[in-house]
């Protein structure tokens, strides 16, 4: 097990493990270096039971309950450097894999799980996790701001797109 500082890795990791679903950790610490050049370390392999096998990048979020500004709930960028590597990493494992952006969503305490939300707790605090393919995020990303080189997807696009962990990844 690799130490994870990220308490959205952590949370994630311990999701896995509780449903004994077998992965691999990354240290991130280490960037990978192939055909001369340096590719972002993604976070974890995960071998799903059936489908493909997922190469993951964990981006974390806090989710802002529903009384808050509406356009910040359910954030998820990226930067381009995370795109490049995750499509990189999908390059290189073959047709057995596929890349993707975990969003961990860290809820306030007076969250009421909807249909799509499998809630999980990990040291006190709720978390809902949720794939996105990356070729998919690719095709309907916006720039979102030029000098950070972040991108992001729509509310509509996401809510589309986006599929809760546990029913990709089979036990």
């Amino acid at each position: 097990m690799v130490l994870r500082r990220n308490h959205y890795e952590a949370a994630f990791e311990a999701y896995l493990r509780a449903q004994k679903i077998p992965y691999v950790a990354v240290d991130e610490k280490r960037r990978a270096l192939a055909q001369d050049a340096s590719i972002k370390s993604l976070d974890f392999i995960v071998y799903a039971s059936q489908g493909p096998n997922l190469l993951i990048d964990v981006k974390g979020r806090t989710e802002i309950s529903p009384n808050q500004k509406q356009s910040r709930r359910w954030e998820n960028w990226a930067t381009l450097e995370d795109i490049q590597g995750l499509q990189q990493w999908q390059e290189l494992f073959g047709n057995d894999f596929v890349s993707g952006f975990i969003f961990a969503y860290q809820l306030p305490e007076n969250s009421i799980s909807n249909s799509l939300e499998k809630l999980f707790e990990f040291r006190g605090s709720l978390y809902a996790f949720y794939l996105v393919n990356i070729d998919e995020y690719r095709l309907k990303m916006k720039p979102r701001s030029q000098s950070w080189q972040t991108v992001f997807l729509h509310q509509q696009d996401f809510y589309e797109l986006r599929k809760p962990v546990d029913a990709i990844i089979q036990t």
